[in-house]
């Protein structure tokens, strides 16, 4: 166990923060902790728990890619001889085995950089979001594009392509990941449980300001790390452009014709235009809704409940994700770029009392 390190990421995560390093401290493996301007008691939290401490300049803008960095530094003081890095989010509790299963399909595999596995949420019946998150985290097992932000990575591939560049605020992972399989790397998704995830995702706002989240992230990724027409998120930001601005368009349209036939008296190309409208909007939206909703049923197994919620929430987050987009565009042009969104409740007081237990 002395050749894996563990760095965990964190902000105002409160028990969480304590559940995710109760499952890796005091388990012959160096365990550090990257802070990113917490006010609820998660450095002592840490601290008290064994974990080694980073907590960042708040000076310079935060960024999960940004912390994970500077927790691997750490650990690479810490222990040197480190072979392999699990990051997990604060908000995450590793399944026991997990490690010990990820180092060893690493060590049968010397091509794979990164191994995860089944990512699951703590609670799915709190919420239909977070049902809906452990849906996407039901990814197929086998080699992969991309491995998420719980992950098991070779050090050695890590180093080699210099890390997470910290610059990106959402989707740091799917760019690492493109940069390890540019270099002749593969990753894998193994059949086994990896971690729990507390999304506490329990109000519709909290799960479009997650939207939002990720559109502004996409966008970035997709405007300065494109590989052409197939590049990360490229498909993903169109799609929502067409699926955001096509009601848009319809009613252009049914007003450049239904206006001018109601001005020339002519009814029946007017009531033909509105029909067309109301038919394009009424019916198209909710067969693709329908469409999501069987991709779900048929890849995932989805009972039907949650693969229509699946389908609707998809398409209504579209909006979100293009708010994102083009709040992304803005900043853009303007020259400052946000790099933490945050999406949960606001944090409470994380005492330390029994931090060992």
């Amino acid at each position: 166990m002395s050749t894996i390190g563990v760095i965990a990421i964190g902000r105002n995560e409160g028990e969480r923060l304590r559940r995710c390093l109760t499952s890796v401290v005091g388990r012959g493996m160096q365990v550090v902790y990257v802070d990113s301007g917490s006010t609820d008691g998660s450095v002592d939290l840490a601290g008290a728990m064994g974990a080694a401490v980073v907590e960042l300049d708040l000076s310079i803008p935060f960024s999960a890619a940004r912390a994970r960095n500077e927790g691997f530094s750490r650990l690479m003081q810490l222990a040197p001889q480190a072979k392999f890095a699990q990051f997990v989010d604060g908000d995450c509790e590793i399944v026991e085995g997990w490690i010990g299963k990820a180092v060893r399909e690493l060590e049968l595999k010397p091509e794979a950089a990164a191994v995860c596995g089944r990512r699951r949420e703590r609670h799915p019946e709190h919420s239909v979001y977070n049902r809906i998150a452990d849906l996407e985290w039901n990814t197929p097992i086998g080699e992969a594009q991309s491995v998420g932000g719980d992950a098991l990575f070779r050090v050695a591939a890590f180093q080699q392509v210099d890390g997470f560049d910290a610059s990106v605020v959402a989707g740091e992972e799917p760019e690492l990941c493109q940069r390890l399989r540019e270099a002749g790397w593969k990753l894998y998704r193994i059949d086994a449980e990896m971690t729990l995830h507390d999304a506490a995702t329990s109000y519709f706002r909290q799960w479009w300001k997650r939207s939002v989240r990720s559109g502004y992230g996409a966008t970035d990724v997709a405007t300065r790390f494109a590989r052409g027409n197939n590049g990360l998120f490229v498909k993903q930001t169109r799609s929502t452009q067409v699926w955001v601005l096509f009601p848009v368009v319809v009613l252009l349209v049914f007003a450049f014709v239904w206006v001018p036939a109601r001005a020339v008296k002519d009814a029946q190309t007017a009531w033909l235009a509105a029909t067309i409208a109301t038919l394009l909007v009424a019916f198209i939206w909710p067969m693709q809704v329908l469409k999501i909703a069987l991709g779900q049923r048929r890849k995932r197994q989805a009972p039907w409940g949650d693969a229509l919620a699946y389908g609707l929430l998809t398409m209504i987050g579209k909006f979100a994700f293009f708010r994102g987009a083009s709040q992304y565009h803005r900043d853009r042009r303007a020259g400052k770029i946000t790099r933490s969104i945050d999406y949960k409740a606001t944090p409470q007081k994380t005492t330390i009392q029994g931090a060992g237990s």
